[in-house]
């Protein structure tokens, strides 16, 4: 019978504990105690901040964003220049009304099996030169077409040469310089770069266009090493022409899938799920709860709603919402995630107290049959 009353005391106990554990919240600087025998250690503070969701609070995360992106892009504009020839590219060179030299070209080519093949006619080495009748060797790599041109035509003037020749030079094939577009574009592969200058959109246009789950505001150049992360939606928002950036030779361009870029809605949602933004890459605090079904009314508690950022870095960011307000939806709808961010509901406190009975209970149960058994 002893044995029996220690257990009802035991559980008593441990009941008692319910008044604390099914009330806990996120709260600014959180502690957790630490015991140790008898002895309990002073409390460890995590090293996480809460702060709540603001007007101040959203301008100053977008205006901290925007400033970022309007540094990057100062240092990608650059003004368009003539196209420098270079190693592999062809050249069709005409000399009017001297027909033998047309021979030096080659044999016409009828079909061309991959756009990297050269085409009819003079091909510069890769040392930069290219070479000619009755002129020889010379350096072209570094030059513009009209630039060729005038050198030509001043060569072939030489003494023992010709008389006033009429030089025409034109690019057969642009082999020399190429950039690369990855990612959700509808052919994806390198691109070359030929006499119109190639701008951000060019290279997204000669691509074949972006693919229905493209996400715009997830564009990355590298170059030379160097990620440059790019907001087209944004910056078009913003009055900033995505086509004032020039690529260059090696750039490499990815656009992002919108697969990649959502956020994790978990806690009191009717459908737990990652939210995936819309096709200009938005996704804003509403619309990921709109995905996940909304909040569970029987279940969430609408004024514990937590945006966690930057979980998998070392200093992770936790934003509060208490949507109990309709004018709070308000906040929720101007609110932009970022991709990976965590969106957690948490329950009321009924739903705490059942689901810490339904851990402690089997205990219980176990607990007064092995008194009764003892008995």
């Amino acid at each position: 019978m002893k044995r029996l009353t220690m257990a009802g005391i035991g559980c008593a106990a441990l009941l008692s504990a319910c008044g604390v554990a099914p009330g806990m919240r996120m709260t600014d600087n959180p502690t957790l105690p630490v015991s140790s025998g008898t002895a309990q250690t002073p409390p460890v503070t995590l090293p996480v901040t809460i702060e709540d969701i603001t007007i101040d609070l959203i301008k100053e995360l977008n205006s901290g964003t925007k400033n970022g992106e309007s540094d990057q892009i100062r240092s990608l504009v650059a003004p368009a220049h003539p196209y420098l020839l270079g190693p592999g590219d062809v050249l069709q060179i005409t000399v009017w009304d001297h027909p033998e030299l047309a021979a030096a070209m080659g044999a016409q080519q009828q079909t061309t099996t991959r756009p990297s093949d050269p085409g009819q006619g003079f091909v510069i080495d890769e040392a930069g030169d290219l070479q000619f009748p009755y002129v020889g060797t010379f350096h072209v790599a570094g030059l513009t077409v009209q630039q060729v041109q005038q050198r030509l035509r001043g060569l072939l003037s030489m003494p023992g040469r010709y008389v006033n020749p009429q030089v025409t030079v034109r690019v057969e094939s642009y082999r020399s310089n190429q950039v690369y577009v990855d990612g959700e574009v509808r052919t994806p592969g390198a691109v070359p770069i030929n006499d119109v200058p190639m701008t951000l959109y060019e290279a997204i246009n000669r691509a074949g266009g972006f693919t229905a789950n493209a996400d715009e505001s997830q564009v990355k150049l590298v170059r030379n090493g160097v990620s440059y992360p790019l907001d087209l939606v944004g910056m078009i928002a913003r009055g900033q022409n995505p086509a004032d950036i020039i690529l260059k030779k090696g750039d490499l361009l990815r656009v992002s899938t919108r697969n990649d870029n959502g956020a994790y809605v978990l806690g009191e949602v009717n459908k737990p799920t990652t939210a995936v933004p819309t096709i200009n890459g938005e996704l804003t605090l509403s619309e990921a709860i709109s995905q996940a079904g909304s909040i569970n009314p029987a279940s969430a508690d609408a004024a514990q709603i937590f945006v966690i950022r930057g979980s998998l870095g070392g200093k992770p960011q936790v934003y509060h919402l208490n949507a109990r307000s309709p004018v709070a939806m308000v906040l929720a709808n101007q609110f932009t995630l970022r991709p990976k961010d965590i969106v957690y509901v948490d329950g009321n406190g009924l739903v705490r107290f059942s689901r810490f009975l339904t851990l402690l209970l089997p205990g219980i149960d176990a607990g007064l049959t092995g008194a009764v058994l003892a008995k």
